[in-house]
């Protein structure tokens, strides 16, 4: 197992800033909660983090597959209760790529592959989120 601690500092307004590596990742708050715009708020973060993570999982699978793509998106509609605590119950995945029909099948194996067993983050959001996907395959 591999242990990760991260520490997050208050900066000021609403603001946190964490260290990741190289690289400084700040939160903020909406400004009418008293956020002042340094960073994004923490719960697109999230999507953003599921975005990268699928995302990545589906390059990598496509560049062993042999699959010649451009132009992968993924969009990510995402429905946030009213109550508190406000959490994402609902999360679905466009993803839209450029690549041949002769290759969907490839393409929806990577998807599915990241989906079900590679992409942690999807497995982590699942477990509190309805999450679903769908792949809109256009021609190369």
């Amino acid at each position: 197992m591999a242990n990760q601690t991260y520490t997050s500092n208050y900066i000021g307004g609403m603001a946190f800033e964490t260290m990741m590596g190289e690289h400084k990742v700040v939160v903020d708050a909406d400004p009418q909660f008293g956020g002042e715009e340094k960073g994004p708020l923490p719960k697109p973060l999230l999507l953003n983090s599921l975005a990268g993570c699928t995302g990545m999982d589906v390059v990598s699978l496509l560049k062993k597959m042999r699959v010649e793509f451009s132009d992968l998106s993924i969009k990510i509609e995402a429905n946030l209760t009213d109550e508190h605590p406000k959490y994402y119950d609902k999360i679905h995945l466009i993803y839209s790529i450029k690549a041949k029909e002769e290759d969907r099948a490839k393409v929806e194996k990577a998807v599915n592959y990241s989906q079900e067993r590679y992409c942690g983050v999807s497995f982590m959001l699942a477990k509190a989120a309805e999450l679903t996907y769908e792949i809109d395959l256009r021609p190369l």
